[in-house]
């Protein structure tokens, strides 16, 4: 699925109101993340953009291992007979996930129970750490 470029600066722009910006900004190569509209909002907030490889999913592991969690856990476990459903399962998928689910890169608590505990990491703080 992709994403107008608009769509993801305005969601990025919610982000960067939260917890700040981040010094680095990992994207994969599709349109919406090469367009030269988020380079310069990148560049405008003193942000690095750093494009994965084509084929190098192992450079994004951090949204492999999600995506490979919310593929085994869904869609590969449950035959949905509508679209309302497959929204309807993944929100309480994504809300079990975010506010019960512990975390082993997190010192095993959910992400909404660390993200008060500590200001945002920052890009070296990731970049440092080995993939999942």
């Amino acid at each position: 699925m992709s994403l107008p470029c608009a769509r993801v600066i305005t969601v990025l722009e919610q982000l960067v109101a939260m917890p700040g910006a981040p010094q680095r900004l990992r994207c994969d190569n599709g349109p919406e993340f090469i367009a030269a509209e988020l380079g310069q909002w990148c560049a405008r907030r003193g942000i690095q953009a750093g494009l994965h490889s084509t084929g190098k999913p192992n450079q994004n592991a951090y949204i492999e291992r999600f995506n490979r969690s919310y593929r085994y856990e869904l869609p590969d476990a449950w035959v949905f007979t509508t679209l309302s459903d497959v929204r309807d399962f993944s929100e309480a998928w994504r809300m079990c996930y975010n506010t019960e689910r512990a975390h082993d890169a997190l010192g095993r608590v959910p992400p909404l129970t660390y993200l008060p505990r500590s200001p945002a990491p920052s890009a070296s703080h990731f970049s440092s750490r080995k993939s999942p």
